[in-house]
């Protein structure tokens, strides 16, 4: 169980700190110079190789999760007897995969698409997509945050 743990943590500090990695770190340093255009292919480089590591650690982590979940005597095909703590987890969680969908499967690609169009082509529900389609990234890190913090307490209970 101690190395299922660590594995279920290792995947968790693989996502939240990819995260944390390309908001507060890569994209203020590609912004800073006023370039981030000229930026863009290594950012889209970095953000896919990232993508497969999130996807990866995603599944490990509702694999490791579910068997955790099991060995603490959570009934997981019964929410409602679910302890608040883990139910308010599971809810963050599907939230977060949610986000992460959006902005893999919807957000990124028109915003992509929108890039490559000459800003005079541009509609107005375009220039808005651009403008906050950031939200998208920094939201999820706020739910991943909680729902570590979730995992702590739930680790302490």
């Amino acid at each position: 169980m101690f190395a299922l743990i660590w594995i279920h943590l290792l995947s968790a500090v693989v996502w939240i700190g990819g995260m944390v990695f390309l908001s507060v770190v890569l994209v203020p340093v590609l912004r800073r110079d006023g370039l981030f255009a000229q930026h863009a292919a290594l950012f889209r480089t970095v953000a896919y190789r990232f993508r497969g590591l999130v996807w990866g650690a995603m599944g490990v982590l509702l694999g490791t999760g579910l068997v955790l979940a099991v060995d603490r005597s959570i009934p997981i095909t019964e929410p409602r007897q679910w302890p608040t703590v883990f139910a308010v987890k599971m809810g963050l969680v599907v939230f977060l995969f949610g986000l992460t969908l959006l902005h893999d499967l919807v957000v990124g690609p028109q915003v992509r698409r929108i890039m490559g169009t000459a800003e005079t082509e541009r509609t107005a529900a375009d220039r808005l997509l651009v403008r906050y389609s950031v939200l998208v990234p920094r939201l999820s890190l706020l739910v991943a945050l909680f729902v570590l913090l979730l995992a702590v307490v739930l680790a302490r209970s």
